[in-house]
């Protein structure tokens, strides 16, 4: 089933938009990625990605552990949530930090139905977490190729970043900017507004069937 991202934020009073959203690097940070470079270049050459399971085993899960050992968080998996009969449904990965940050996998590495999916679990978050964040941050992976989102929750706006990045080549521009949206400090000079709060969810059970 096609999935027309306008529509389906309608049904929610929000409206989507298309721009190149741009985040900073943390100032005076090195990071070293030369062993999870490795170790996704291995698994690239080594696993057969035709599955959910293998992609996200094989590219997602190694980015989400470095993520939490830089971070100093804790990794849920298959996490559900309910809002209502609507909004629902199992996360596959949930990086608990003091910050709200996405991540869904895209099924069967469909990007743009991936992103309506991440759109979607946006808005439900906006109903889930309590708190004065004005944004929630997101991303749509295929394991091998990321994109970002957001949500301005006071202007019920969906941004969808025009920028795809990919794994391992675009690797070190990926992780700074995931580290961004996970660290106080930075958060500020993403977006102008209210302090940000940043989970990552991998979605198992869609909200969008």
């Amino acid at each position: 089933m096609n999935v027309d991202l306008d529509d389906l934020m309608a049904e929610f009073d929000v409206v989507s938009e298309r721009r190149e959203l741009d985040f900073p690097r943390r100032s005076g940070v090195e990071l070293n990625l030369v062993d999870l470079h490795r170790q996704l270049r291995s698994n690239l050459q080594h696993v057969d990605l035709t599955s959910e399971a293998a992609r996200r085993e094989s590219l997602v899960f190694p980015i989400l552990i470095y993520l939490c050992e830089q971070t100093h968080s804790r990794l849920k998996i298959e996490y559900s949530i309910e809002v209502n009969q609507y909004l629902r449904g199992t996360l596959d990965y949930y990086i608990q930090s003091a910050q709200d940050f996405l991540v869904v996998e895209a099924k069967q590495a469909d990007l743009t139905r991936g992103f309506a999916q991440l759109a979607v679990e946006m808005v439900a978050l906006d109903q889930w977490v309590e708190g004065t964040s004005n944004t929630f941050y997101g991303a749509v992976t295929t394991g091998d190729v990321w994109k970002f989102g957001c949500f301005d929750r006071s202007k019920r706006i969906i941004y969808q970043d025009l920028n795809l990045y990919t794994v391992p080549g675009n690797l070190s521009p990926l992780v700074h900017y995931l580290l961004a949206t996970l660290t106080p400090e930075t958060l500020d000079r993403v977006r102008k507004g209210s302090g940000f709060r940043s989970f990552i969810f991998q979605m198992q059970n869609c909200f969008i069937s």
